[in-house]
Parts: C-alpha cells; structure tokens; sequence
C-alpha cells in the first residue's frame, strides 16, 4: 500500500514538475518588461522566475508547516478511519498530505506559467474591511496577466486544486474513488487558499494592531479638517 502510494505521488509530481520546471522563465521575463504594465511593478516581478517560486511554495519551510498542520488535523479526526489511528497512520497522511500538495503546485505552476499568469497573492490598494475582504477572497479564483496585466481567471489555481483532488483518490481508501470525493477535495483545497489570502490580506493590522488604529485614526481627523 504504502509503495505504491508512494510510486503514484512521484510518477504524478515529477511528469507536471518536468513541465513547471522547464518552462522558459527568460520569455517571462522579457514579456514583463515589454508590457504595457506599470514599470515598478514589471520589474519587481522579473526577480521571481517561475522556477524559484515553484521550489519555494512546494518545499519551502511554510510549504511544508501546511502539510503537517493538514495532516495533523486528519489525525486527530481520525480520516480517513481506514488509516487508522497511531505512527502508521499518521505516517500515511503525511505522505497524502504532501502528494496531494506537491501535486497541485506542479499543475499549478505548469498551467500559470503557460497561461502567462501572476504569481502569488497581491495585497489590495483599497481601504476598507469589506472591499480588502472582497478583494481577497475574489483572488482565489482571479488573478491578472503578465503580459497585459488585466484580469484573468486563475487557471492555474484552479486546475491545481481540482487535479490533485482527483489524483489524490489513486492512493486514497476504496470507498474516496468517487467523482464527487475528488470535487470534494478540490473545493477545500480552494476555501484553504480563500482564508490564506484573507490572513495575508490583514496580517499587517493582526501583527500591529495599535500601529493601524493609530493610522485609522490620524486619516479621520484629516478628513473632518
């Protein structure tokens, strides 16, 4: 069980990695310079090539924090119960966890490095707790062009979650071989992205609170002025 697990978690990463990984950053780079785009913001994209960022987000230390928080939360629900309970099972889910992680950035990667699309998460430029919460949660399935840098559907995001939903049923138990398991898994993997883009969005007044009342308070005496 576990050896074939692990056959399939490595035949499915590394055929879409070898994509992800060979995809040519230079032309990448040189359509950001080329582009209509703001300059300021073409050239801090130009320092993080598809490649670099691929290796950072799959085996990165927060990469890897997020499968063992995934996998020990699956612990502690007991799920799936057929793993069971104890070092094996806990063992199992981490290698579904990380499977299940590395292959939906190697889809990820492949299909946003084709499809020229922005990496990562931008902060919105708003103000506001209900439009920074719309903006956050709208760039989990919307991001923007690095050619043009218009809005564009996160293909690879997308495509990353619901392909290592169903990829992620080949090692799974018998009775997760569904359709329906797989839509399942993708979708959470989606509301996950969903909630680390809003983390991300407000961290700054999470880490400093009193510094961002105090700013908050400053623009309101400005404006009654």
């Amino acid at each position: 069980m576990i050896t074939r697990t692990i056959r399939v978690i490595l035949a499915s990463t590394a055929m879409v990695t070898a994509m992800a990984v060979g995809t040519d950053s230079a032309s990448a780079a040189t359509a950001y310079r080329t582009s209509a785009y703001a300059p300021r913001r073409a050239k801090q994209r130009t320092r993080h090539p598809y490649r670099r960022q691929f290796v950072k987000d799959t085996f990165g230390k927060r990469a890897l924090l997020g499968v063992g928080a995934s996998a020990g939360l699956a612990q502690a629900r007991n799920s799936p119960h057929e793993w069971g309970r104890g070092g094996t099972g806990l063992a199992k889910r981490t290698g579904s966890a990380f499977g299940q992680h590395a292959t939906k950035k190697s889809i990820q990667y492949t299909v946003s490095s084709l499809r020229h699309e922005e990496l990562g998460y931008q902060p919105s430029r708003k103000r506001g707790f209900g439009p920074r919460l719309e903006h956050a949660l709208a760039s989990t399935v919307v991001t923007h062009k690095t050619t043009t840098g218009r809005p564009t559907i996160a293909g690879g995001r997308i495509s990353g979650a619901v392909g290592s939903g169903f990829i992620s049923r080949a090692w799974q138990p018998a009775r997760l071989h569904t359709v329906s398991s797989g839509l399942a898994t993708g979708g959470m993997s989606l509301g996950a992205d969903a909630g680390k883009n809003v983390i991300t969005e407000f961290w700054p007044e999470i880490r400093h609170p009193r510094s961002h009342a105090r700013q908050a308070s400053a623009r309101t005496a400005r404006r009654r002025r």
